[in-house]
């Protein structure tokens, strides 16, 4: 208990801060992480598999869209226009079996020519894009 200082007639604002309600709290979160750190050390330990996944080998249907560094657009190595690529899309989307898009970006590639090829793919019907990159070394 503490003694106050001043005159308890005395109409000054008390200045001290209460500190029981934080170590009331201080204590119960304390208590909460010893009851729950047990809990979290038996986990179920699982020994996952380990393999080596072969890359995908190209269907030979599949269409390769090409994005060089400069944003120009290549069907299968074959130089398009944005009109020509959208009108190309819509037709291998009326396909059955619909091709799958193999798309390949240059890494230098803005993202802009790769959103407005999704965006035409996506406008064209095409339900199947992949992006194609190389392994890590």
């Amino acid at each position: 208990m503490s003694m106050p200082l001043s005159d308890p007639t005395d109409d000054a604002l008390m200045t001290e801060i209460n500190m029981t309600p934080l170590v009331d709290v201080m204590l119960v979160l304390l208590i909460v992480f010893i009851l729950a750190m047990p809990l979290i050390q038996n986990s179920t330990r699982v020994e996952l598999p380990q393999a080596q996944s072969a890359p995908a080998a190209p269907q030979p249907d599949a269409i390769r869209l090409t994005i060089d560094a400069s944003g120009q657009t290549f069907w299968n190595d074959a130089h398009v226009s944005p009109q020509e690529l959208r009108t190309r899309l819509t037709e291998a989307a009326h396909r059955s079996p619909q091709p799958p898009i193999e798309l390949r970006a240059d890494r230098a590639t803005r993202y802009e020519p790769v959103a407005q090829a999704l965006a035409a793919a996506r406008e064209g019907g095409m339900t199947s894009v992949g992006f194609v990159t190389e392994p890590a070394r």
